[in-house]
C-alpha cells in the first residue's frame, strides 16, 4: 500500500501559502503606499504584463482593476517586442511581473517604459534583479519557499504575487471611493449584476401601483386591490404622501362591518416598511424579511411620494439573493 497521504500533502501546501501571506502583509511598508499613489494620479490605463506563470496572474489583475473602475489590461512581453509596445503610451502605468526580474523577454518593456517616461512598478522576488533596478517602485516578494519543494515549479510566488495584486487593486478602490453602485456599472449580468442592481431597476412604476385615497370605501379598495394583484393597497394621505397599507390581514381584523368603513379606518398606519429607488436590490430583499414581520410587497417611496411597487418575486426571478 503506498504511503502516499493527499490529505497531508493538500494540507502542507495550504500551510506553506497561508504563512507566505503572513509574513508579505508584514512586509508592506512605503513601496506599497508609493505604489498606489502611482496608481492612483495616472491620467492612461494600468499595463499589466510578464511571460508564463507571471503573465497569467498579470491578466486576472488587470481583469481585477478593470472591474473595480480602473482601466487596465494586459500586455504579453513576447508580444510587446513584435508591436504591442505601441499599446504602452504616456499617460499610462506599467505593473511588470517577474519573480526573478531576470527575464530577456522583459527589456523591450523596460527600455520602452524609460524612453516615454512611464511609470514602472515592479512585482519581484529580486530588487536588485534588472527589473527591480528598472523599476521606479519595487512591491518585493516575501522570501518564501515554493510550496513544491525541489521541484521550485511557481506556487507560493504566484499566490502572493495575486495577493498582492488584489491588495494593490483593493486599496486603489477605497482611495477612489469606489463603491458597489460603481461596481455594478462593470458587472451588469449574472447574480452578481442582479445583487446589485437597484430597486428603481426593477420596480414596477406609476400605472401599476394599487393606490387609493384615506376616505375612499372599502368597496374602492377591494376593488383596486384585485385589479393590481399585489395583494396589497396603498392609502394616500392629503399631501399624496404614503400614509397606510391595507393587506390581507387588515381585510380578515376589520371583516365585521368592513364593507361600512373607509381605507384609513381599515389601513395599518405607515407603513413600516419601504425602501427608496436607489436601494440596492439586495439590501431591499433583506429589508423584506428582517426586521420582522416578513414582507412580500414593498412600496417604493421618494421624497414621501409612492413611486413603485417591489415583489420579492421580482427580485428572486432577476437572481437576487
Amino acid at each position: 500500500m503506498s504511503d502516499f497521504d493527499a490529505i497531508s500533502v493538500g494540507r502542507r501546501v495550504l500551510n506553506a501559502e497561508a504563512d507566505a501571506l503572513r509574513l508579505q502583509a508584514q512586509t508592506l511598508g512605503d513601496d506599497f503606499v508609493r505604489a498606489v499613489d502611482i496608481l492612483h494620479a495616472v491620467k492612461g490605463r494600468i499595463i499589466c504584463t510578464g511571460i508564463g506563470k507571471s503573465g497569467h496572474v498579470g491578466r486576472k489583475i488587470a481583469a481585477t482593476f478593470a472591474s473595480t473602475g480602473a482601466p487596465a489590461f494586459f500586455v504579453h512581453a513576447n508580444e510587446a517586442s513584435h508591436g504591442d509596445l505601441g499599446m504602452i503610451t504616456e499617460g499610462d502605468v506599467v505593473l511588470c511581473l517577474s519573480k526573478s526580474g531576470e527575464n530577456q523577454e522583459l527589456a523591450d518593456v523596460l527600455a520602452h517604459s524609460k524612453r516615454f517616461h512611464v511609470p514602472l512598478i515592479a512585482l519581484t522576488a529580486a530588487r536588485e534583479s534588472a527589473l527591480g533596478r528598472a523599476a521606479d517602485v519595487v512591491l518585493q516578494l516575501a522570501d518564501a519557499a515554493e510550496a513544491t519543494a525541489e521541484v521550485k515549479a511557481p506556487t507560493t510566488s504566484t499566490t502572493l504575487q495575486i495577493a498582492l495584486g488584489d491588495a494593490l487593486a483593493v486599496a486603489l478602490l477605497e482611495r477612489r471611493g469606489f463603491t458597489a453602485r460603481d461596481f455594478k456599472t462593470f458587472h451588469p449580468g449574472g447574480k452578481l449584476g442582479a445583487m446589485l442592481r437597484t430597486v428603481r431597476d426593477m420596480m414596477h412604476g406609476e400605472g401599476e401601483l394599487p393606490l387609493v385615497g384615506r376616505d375612499a370605501p372599502m368597496s374602492e379598495a377591494l376593488l383596486v386591490m384585485t385589479e393590481k394583484r399585489w395583494g396589497v393597497v396603498g392609502v394616500r394621505g392629503e399631501d399624496g404622501g404614503l400614509c397606510g397599507v391595507i393587506t390581507d390581514g387588515d381585510l380578515r381584523r376589520h371583516i365585521d362591518g368592513l364593507m361600512d368603513r373607509t381605507a384609513a379606518e381599515v389601513m395599518t398606519p405607515g407603513p413600516k416598511k419601504t425602501v427608496p429607488p436607489g436601494m440596492l436590490a439586495s439590501e431591499a430583499l433583506a429589508l423584506m424579511s428582517d426586521p420582522p414581520p416578513a414582507v412580500t410587497v414593498l412600496f417604493v417611496v421618494d421624497d414621501g411620494e409612492p413611486v413603485g411597487i417591489l415583489h420579492v418575486h421580482d427580485l428572486l426571478r432577476a437572481g437576487v439573493m
